[in-house]
């Protein structure tokens, strides 16, 4: 391999992704989606299917006026039908008139779903594939065949599926992709099949399509460039049908970091994470965490040890700077926390505090204590930066809670389902506040937010953007006891807060409490 050789990279979310249970996008998400992808700079961006579905034609008539910086727009759709010309098919023209810049079409390249699935000869199914390639071809269109099934195909009929391999080739396809359809492929037998092909049958514009049925996705996508591919299919959040495809933002920062590759554009190796994360927004999906390189818990250190050792060296848990892709470190708060992780925090409140200080290992227990009943603090650190103020008897409520009431109604005849009145003192001023809201917890939102704004200016830009439930002690069912987890933002920042109780109600006030609490202590930091 030369240094720096080019991997184009083909992201498939647009179609592939709408696939996947729970996803569907509307015109406008997809032209977000389109736009961050071009700006990152992958390859080409496969966007839907003209001849599936309206909202795929009514897509691609929206982004004709879309000028491309870095990417190719590509149509999907299937060869011709069996037993007519290709020009006479509806789907080509349909892809014709899609104004993309480039055409994936796919057949198959498994003998048994020729015969048992489509149910046409296997002669008629290579013409099907030749036809519509050199139609389009002839059209000057750059054309990328799917060989759908491939590895299976290979592994039941090898002199068929490569056959199909050739006709493709010889009709003028740009790039020959192998699908691993079915998602069951082994690493070795990758291995040993793009060796064959690149070594013995010399093809030199084969490029992969691997979902992620038995968990190989991403590794089968490395191997197969290791061993001579030069074009690689997936979606950038892995997202896909069934059990997903095989994940962009892992094989870009793979082959990019480790293998020296030229994948997207240098310069935005850095906004992985960012347009990860981006992209799993419009995507509906809240961001899998654990994703590698790019979620949040990519580069967080829970275990004293860990912790430690990271601080004095970061490569002793860490296998690349996350700063390559955009991330960062998180040091997580928790039970098995030791003092040498809470006290860089502990000294921004207290610069004189050291290890053995008593509030440090007042905090240590304290932490322990809140744990042991429910709460969470990893991921929570607007509430911990309280726990630490209060037990540095540094911290003065910015209010005092006199009572709330939450009301809730069947039938409602809005959608605003719910009613809260807050009663709060500050500097011995009454304030009472009512709001409807979505919910009781929303109402109790608004109402507090409403009723301090009197008070605070700073909290106007306050929302929040995440809220999660999680019974803790599910045996006792609807007496269980529950942690709410509230993640807030004025526009720029970002913090998380928690709250635990018996009452979902009052879990989701402390958690709501300890937002508004942090906003104010962050903003007198400011002044």
């Amino acid at each position: 391999m030369g240094k720096e050789e080019k991997v184009y990279m083909f992201d498939s979310i647009l179609r592939d992704g709408s696939q996947a249970q729970g996803v569907s996008f509307s015109v406008t998400d997809k032209i977000k989606i389109v736009k961050k992808l071009d700006e990152m700079g992958i390859d080409y961006i496969e966007a839907g299917n003209p001849s599936s579905n309206p909202k795929d034609r009514e897509f691609f008539e929206e982004i004709k006026s879309l000028k491309f910086l870095n990417s190719k727009l590509c149509a999907f759709g299937s060869t011709r039908r069996s037993g007519i010309k290709a020009e006479e098919d509806e789907g080509l023209e349909k892809l014709i008139n899609s104004g993309a810049d480039v055409f994936a079409i796919f057949g198959k390249a498994w003998d048994f779903q020729v015969t048992d699935i489509i149910k046409t000869s296997l002669l008629e199914n290579l013409n099907m594939i030749g036809d519509s390639i050199k139609y389009l071809v002839s059209l000057n269109k750059e054309v990328v065949f799917d060989a759908e099934h491939f590895f299976d195909g290979f592994k039941n009929n090898k002199e068929y599926s490569i056959e199909v391999l050739n006709v493709a080739k010889r009709a003028g396809a740009k790039w020959i992709v192998l699908c691993d359809t079915n998602g069951g492929t082994m690493p070795n037998e990758v291995i040993d099949i793009i060796q064959y092909l690149v070594k013995d049958l010399k093809f030199d514009n084969i490029g992969v399509h691997f979902h992620d049925d038995a968990g190989m996705a991403v590794a089968n996508s490395i191997m197969a460039v290791h061993y001579g591919v030069r074009h690689v299919q997936g979606t950038f959040t892995g997202v896909g049908e069934r059990c997903g495809n095989a994940n962009l933002s892992s094989i870009i920062a793979n082959l990019s970091l480790k293998m020296d590759y030229t994948t997207i554009k240098k310069d935005m190796l850095e906004y992985l994470t960012v347009a990860f994360r981006y992209i799993s927004e419009a995507c509906n999906m809240t961001p899998n965490e654990r994703t590698p390189y790019v979620g949040n818990c990519a580069f967080s250190h829970k275990g004293g040890m860990h912790i430690d050792a990271v601080r004095k060296n970061p490569k002793s848990f860490e296998h690349i700077n996350p700063a390559f892709v955009g991330n960062s470190r998180r040091i997580l708060v928790s039970e098995v926390s030791g003092r040498s992780t809470i006290l860089p925090a502990l000294r921004k409140i207290n610069p004189k505090i050291d290890k053995d200080s008593p509030e440090t290992k007042a905090v240590v227990k304290r932490v322990k204590d809140l744990e042991y009943i429910g709460y969470q603090f990893e991921g929570a650190e607007g509430s911990f930066e309280l726990l630490m103020r209060k037990e540095l008897n540094v911290f003065k409520p910015s209010f005092k809670l006199i009572e709330y009431k939450v009301i809730a109604e069947r039938p409602y005849i809005s959608d605003l389902s719910a009613t809260a009145i807050v009663k709060i003192m500050v500097n011995g001023k009454l304030e009472i506040t009512a709001a409807d809201g979505k919910g009781p917890v929303n109402a109790l939102d608004k109402a507090l937010r409403k009723a301090l704004g009197v008070f605070y200016k700073e909290l106007a830009d306050v929302y929040l953007t995440d809220y999660k439930v999680r019974v803790i002690s599910g045996t006792k069912a609807t007496s269980a006891k529950i942690r709410v987890l509230i993640e807030s933002t004025d526009g720029i920042s970002t913090w998380t807060t928690v709250g635990v109780s018996y009452d979902i109600i009052e879990a989701s006030w402390l958690a709501l409490v300890d937002s508004v609490e942090y906003k104010l202590i962050q903003s007198n930091k400011e002044e």
